[in-house]
């Protein structure tokens, strides 16, 4: 896939499968703008990383829940290198309980980080893409989104709604030359699921037909692909990365 001369913006990008999304767009030949909230030694690590290998990487600060803070992202990357031709909202968090023990905070926090989060970058970037007439927007789901866990209502409601949102977008922004596309991992090696999957052991493993977690390399590899333009033709999708997990259910 050659990036080159594109102009990328990924959320969530310090850590898991963020920064293999940002590695493997500035691998491609992009220049990449990633948002962290408040892992800076991160974030920092792997802008300078990336400089050592000639890449151009550029780490901003935000919380992206909060409009303001998603407009002035975009208003830097914009004056920094004038467009934004891809964008990769990958920011998320849990908050797992069951739902008579969530509390109201337990939910808020996930709706606004998974997927408020999305309409406010969203919202962000369609304008400059609209006059560029062009634009590759990826949104990251799960396959939660369909197959849900106990505990994950919160999380699963914020994943379904990306996809519906997804969807609409997808139709609204079509001939103005926008795709927008989902990714939904399945298990992922990352921080986040470490505790899930070191609680079930083997049984998670032997839940997915290919018999192993997800790498977050796996993940962002689908993104490489939904933003190239090899994938101009396909956009409203989702694409599931679970080794077959869904195949035949999580139960």
């Amino acid at each position: 896939m050659n990036l080159s001369g594109r102009i990328a913006l990924v959320t969530g990008g310090s850590r898991g499968i963020g920064r293999a999304i940002v590695c493997s767009l500035a691998e491609a030949g992009a220049k990449v703008a990633f948002v962290y909230q408040s892992n800076k030694e991160a974030a920092e690590k792997l802008a300078a990383e990336q400089a050592a290998l000639g890449h151009e990487v550029l780490a901003l600060q935000a919380d992206v829940s909060k409009k303001a803070e998603a407009d002035a992202i975009v208003e830097q990357v914009l004056a920094k290198w004038e467009k934004i031709d891809i964008l990769v909202n990958n920011a998320g968090i849990i908050r797992d309980k069951p739902i008579l023990a969530m509390s109201s905070d337990d939910w808020q926090q996930v709706i606004d980080t998974n997927l408020t989060s999305v309409f406010n970058f969203c919202q962000a970037v369609v304008r400059p893409m609209m006059s560029a007439r062009y634009g590759r927007i990826v949104n990251m789901s799960s396959v939660s989104a369909d197959f849900s866990n106990p505990g994950q209502a919160n999380y699963a409601a914020s994943k379904a709604g990306i996809e519906g949102f997804s969807r609409c977008m997808a139709t609204e922004y079509a001939k103005r030359g926008i795709t927008v596309n989902c990714v939904a991992p399945g298990f992922i090696e990352t921080d986040m699921t470490v505790a899930v999957v070191n609680a079930a052991g083997d049984k998670i493993k032997n839940s997915i037909p290919v018999r192993r977690l997800g790498k977050p390399d796996d993940i962002a590899n689908a993104v490489l692909f939904f933003v190239s333009e090899q994938a101009s033709y396909i956009t409203g999708q989702i694409l599931k990365v679970d080794g077959g997990l869904t195949l035949g259910g999580m139960g």
